[in-house]
């Protein structure tokens, strides 16, 4: 089983976080209800078991909370996937999610970058500023070591445009993780 257990500890978050990658128990309390949300909708989209126990400073905002998981579930996808030997490296999917159309790529290179192209029409999501769904991203992918690219296509409701690139993120990022029957590291390099 690929797994990782992290916990870290700062004085804006204290952070639990389990993933799984060959799925398990979800189970996700941020304190940001529409955060949670879109961490489930990563988990079961992505079929991964997940648990994430943070308490962020909340009465400052979001921001710590959101960024710091993102950066403790990049280390614990990096941490999962090892050398990454015998993983597809690549993947990629469009999620439609009513009037938006959402689109990830990714690798799983080891070289992080973001780029972000989804400007949110609304500035919230209940308690969830949607300018942290590009810190969120950001803190993944320099973490997991993800070449990251996410788009909104089109749309007008920043719930849509967000759960969209999540469960994009997800499904992406399930292709890109799925073992192969090539025991080596895809790569011309033969390192990643």
């Amino acid at each position: 089983m690929r797994r990782a257990e992290i916990s870290r500890e700062t004085r804006e978050t204290k952070i639990q976080l389990s993933l799984c990658l060959e799925g398990g128990a979800r189970e996700i309390d941020t304190g940001i209800g529409f955060f949670d949300h879109m961490l489930n909708s990563f988990a079961v989209h992505g079929g991964f078991g997940l648990t994430v126990h943070c308490r962020g400073d909340l009465q400052v905002d979001g921001h710590h909370t959101v960024e710091d998981v993102g950066i403790v579930l990049g280390q614990a996808l990096a941490q999962a996937l090892g050398d990454k030997r015998s993983i597809a490296r690549f993947g990629s999917a469009y999620v439609p999610m009513d009037e938006v159309l959402g689109f990830c790529a990714l690798d799983c290179s080891g070289r992080p970058f973001l780029l972000f192209d989804a400007p949110m029409p609304q500035p919230a999501c209940g308690q969830y500023d949607t300018c942290l769904t590009v810190e969120f991203m950001r803190a993944l992918a320099v973490n997991g070591g993800l070449t990251l690219h996410l788009r909104s296509l089109y749309g007008d409701n920043a719930h849509h445009i967000t759960e969209a690139l999540f469960k994009a993120l997800a499904r992406a990022l399930r292709q890109a993780v799925a073992m192969t029957e090539n025991n080596e590291v895809l790569s011309a390099k033969g390192v990643l």
